[in-house]
């Protein structure tokens, strides 16, 4: 083609020498190209603290939210919970939030350079064992036999995590931890039932509520019931058994004893009564032979 530029070389074989830029020219335009590619868009991220949060129903809590970008166009935190900014640098900014009531996220985000990164993080509510109500009865029982053992832990959430033990003194007498996901309050109750021994009545009985939430970044919390006594006495099963056998053996040996008076009396009388007929009939026939 003759008066024509040519943008590509006939022959793959053709010198670099011949493209209009030069070769090299041409190298450097598509390195810039690639260095010029996103060039509006530097790559950070964006981190939050504390990882993971549960916090008791009403409370407010500090939230951190930070990014490596060193120069941020905007960030802040996106939340439906009352906030404030208590602090802030080019690189962080610390938030607290207000009135936790219920599960919830939060977002934390950056902007920079034209590119926008975020961050949530899920805030669960518990609700600790502030109550733990423990009953005994009966209250009064003798060696031996059986009692029941009642703890009540009212309106608390989660259930997973949380043991409730009975003790006796400072010894463990059943212990039960709960399983399951539901986050609404609701009651946990722990019943046992055991034998009454002597030693029971010098110790107090009590029941711990422990709830562990540190794997769902909480404290370990606990609670723990009044103490109660039990009144244990002997049984009187043998004492009552004592005197039973003892009045029967009395009635026995009187009725035996009126048996054996009546049977000597009848047979006194009938001797008696046997001698007079006797002497009569004696008589009886003395008049006849005088008679005669």
């Amino acid at each position: 083609m003759t008066g024509g530029s040519r943008l590509f070389p006939v022959s793959p074989w053709t010198p670099l020498e011949m493209f209009p830029f030069g070769g090299w020219g041409l190298l450097s335009a598509f390195l810039a190209l690639l260095c010029c590619t996103g060039s509006g868009e530097e790559a950070f991220e964006v981190h939050m603290w504390p990882e993971q949060l549960m916090v008791q129903s009403g409370e407010s809590q500090v939230i951190n939210c930070s990014t490596t970008c060193m120069q941020p166009n905007t960030g802040g935190l996106e939340t439906t919970l009352h906030k404030i900014l208590l602090e802030e640098q080019a690189q962080w900014k610390l938030y607290e939030v207000f009135n936790i009531s219920q599960d919830t996220d939060v977002i934390c985000h950056f902007t920079c350079s034209g590119k926008q990164e975020s961050k949530s993080l899920n805030i669960s509510v518990f609700y600790p064992p502030k109550q733990v109500l423990l009953k005994l009865w009966p209250t009064l029982v003798a060696v031996g036999r059986s009692f029941t053992i009642q703890c009540r832990v009212p309106s608390v959430a989660p259930l997973e995590g949380l043991t409730v033990t009975l003790l006796r003194g400072s010894e463990i007498v059943y212990s039960q931890t709960f399983v399951g996901t539901t986050l609404s309050p609701q009651e946990a109750m722990v019943t046992h039932n055991t034998t009454a021994h002597r030693e029971d009545d010098r110790h107090n009985f009590s029941c711990r509520a422990e709830m562990d939430l540190r794997s769902r970044g909480g404290d370990l919390i606990h609670s723990v019931s009044d103490p109660q006594a039990l009144d244990v006495y002997e049984p009187a099963q043998d004492n009552q058994m004592v005197i039973i056998i003892t009045v029967v053996s009395v009635l026995l040996f009187l009725f035996v004893t009126s048996v054996l008076l009546c049977f000597v009396f009848g047979q006194q009388w009938h001797q008696r009564r046997t001698g007079t007929y006797g002497v009569q009939a004696a008589w009886r026939r003395l008049r006849w032979a005088y008679r005669a």
